[in-house]
C-alpha cells in the first residue's frame, strides 16, 4: 500500500510545472507564447535561455529526485520505474494546470539519468548532435529516445526497455502537432548554439 502511495506522490511532485512558474516569475506566460507548450524548449522561447534551461534541469529533476529516493527505500526495479513514470504523467497531465502539460522529454531524461547515467549522457549527445544539424528539437528528443529504446532490447534490459518505451511513445502521442508540422514543414527551428551562448553572458535578441 506504500508503494501505491509513493507513485501517487511522484505523479504530484511531477505535476510541478516549473516551466510554467519559472517564466511567470518574470511576467511570462508560457501557455500564451509560441506553441503553448508548458516545457523547458517553449520556456526558452518565452523567457530566455536562463529561465528555460532553469526549467528544464527542475523538470528532470521531478523524475531524478523522486526515483533515487525511491531506491534509498529499496524499492523493487518495478516500482522503480512506476514512480518515475508517474512523475513523467504528471509532468505531461498535471493537475495543478488543468492537466494542460509539456511533453515529458526533460523528465524523461531525469528518470533516465537516475536509472541508467550512461544512457542518459547518450541522449544528451545524440539530442544535441541532431539539433545542432537540423535545429528541430522536437525530432531530436524523439529519435533520440526511440535509439535509446533500441538499445536497452538489444542489451536485454527487458523492464528498463518496457518503461522507456512507454515514455517514448507517450512523448510521440505529445508530440503530435510537432509531427504535422515536420511534415510539412513548418516546425518551428531553435539555434541551439545562440541559446548557449545567451546563457553563458550573451544577450536575447
Amino acid at each position: 500500500m506504500g508503494k501505491i502511495v509513493f507513485v501517487i506522490i511522484s505523479y504530484f511532485v511531477g505535476s510541478i510545472p516549473f516551466s510554467f512558474i519559472f517564466p511567470a516569475l518574470k511576467g511570462v506566460d508560457v501557455r500564451k507564447i509560441g506553441s503553448g507548450n508548458v516545457g523547458g524548449t517553449n520556456a526558452i522561447r518565452a523567457a530566455g535561455s536562463a529561465i528555460g534551461g532553469l526549467s528544464m534541469l527542475a523538470d528532470a529533476s521531478k523524475a531524478l529526485v523522486m526515483v533515487l529516493i525511491a531506491y534509498a527505500f529499496g524499492m523493487g526495479e518495478i516500482w522503480v520505474y512506476l514512480i518515475g513514470i508517474a512523475a513523467v504523467i504528471g509532468h505531461d497531465y498535471p493537475v495543478y494546470l488543468k492537466f494542460h502539460g509539456g511533453k515529458g522529454v526533460a523528465c524523461t531524461l531525469g528518470f533516465i539519468f537516475s536509472v541508467k547515467p550512461w544512457f542518459g549522457i547518450e541522449f544528451v549527445f545524440i539530442w544535441l548532435l541532431i539539433t545542432l544539424s537540423t535545429q528541430y528539437v522536437s525530432l531530436a528528443s524523439m529519435v533520440s529516445m526511440f535509439i535509446l529504446v533500441i538499445e536497452t532490447f538489444l542489451f536485454g534490459k527487458w523492464r528498463f526497455g518496457l518503461a522507456l518505451l512507454f515514455l517514448t511513445l507517450l512523448s510521440v502521442y505529445r508530440h503530435r502537432s510537432n509531427i504535422k508540422r515536420l511534415i510539412h514543414g513548418k516546425e518551428n527551428k531553435m539555434d541551439i548554439l545562440k541559446s548557449i551562448k545567451e546563457l553563458f553572458g550573451g544577450t536575447k535578441t
